[in-house]
C-alpha cells in the first residue's frame, strides 16, 4: 500500500547550524504564575519567550499592573505589538490598544507608553528586534534596553528566586 505523500515526514536532515525550535505550552496562560514573571520596576513585569541574542531580538509578554507613565523610549529597529488583556496608549498617538489589537512601530520612532487610571491589568506581547533608548522629552539618552538586558535580568531573577536557570537557557538562540 502506497502512502499518501503528503503524510510522510520530511526525510532530510535540517540545514547545518539551524537553531533549534522553541515551543512553550500555555506560553498565552495569562494566568500563569510559573515565576517566570521577571520584575522589570515597580508594578512591571515580563514573560520571556525568546531571547534571541544571535540575531538581536526578543519577544515576551510585558505585564503592567500599575496606571501612569511607564516609559518615553525610542526603538533602533521594529516592533510588534499584541495586546491581550487591558488598554494603554502613547501619548503621541490618537489610539488606544485594546485586547485583539495589533501595532506595529517603526524604527526610529520615540513614543511615552501611558496605561490608564482605571486599567490594573495590562499585559502585552512585544517582539522587539533591536534595542531601545529610554529618552526625556528632549530625546537626551536616559538608559537602554535590549536582548542583552533582558537575558540579564532573567538569569538574576531565576538566582534570586531559586529558580532553574536551564528554563531560561532554553529560551536563548
Amino acid at each position: 500500500m502506497n502512502a499518501d505523500p503528503r503524510k510522510v515526514p520530511y526525510a532530510k536532515p535540517q540545514p547545518f547550524g539551524m537553531q533549534s525550535d522553541i515551543f512553550s505550552p500555555g506560553a498565552l496562560d495569562l494566568d500563569a504564575e510559573d515565576g517566570l514573571w521577571v520584575p522589570q520596576a515597580e508594578g512591571v513585569w515580563f514573560r520571556p519567550l525568546v531571547l534571541n541574542v544571535s540575531q538581536g531580538y526578543y519577544v515576551n509578554l510585558l505585564r503592567v499592573r500599575r496606571a501612569g507613565v511607564l516609559s518615553r523610549h525610542r526603538h533602533a529597529g521594529p516592533v510588534h505589538a499584541f495586546t491581550l488583556r487591558g488598554r494603554w496608549h502613547y501619548l503621541e498617538h490618537d489610539w488606544e490598544a485594546v485586547p485583539g489589537s495589533y501595532a506595529f512601530e517603526p524604527p526610529g520612532e520615540t513614543h511615552t507608553l501611558v496605561v490608564p487610571d482605571d486599567v490594573d491589568d495590562t499585559i502585552t506581547l512585544f517582539h522587539v528586534t533591536g534595542g531601545y533608548v529610554y529618552v526625556d522629552p528632549q530625546g537626551v539618552a536616559e538608559g537602554y534596553e535590549d536582548v542583552f538586558t533582558k537575558l540579564d535580568a532573567a538569569r538574576s531573577w531565576c538566582a534570586e528566586a531559586g529558580i532553574n536557570p536551564e528554563r531560561i537557557a532554553e529560551i536563548v538562540k
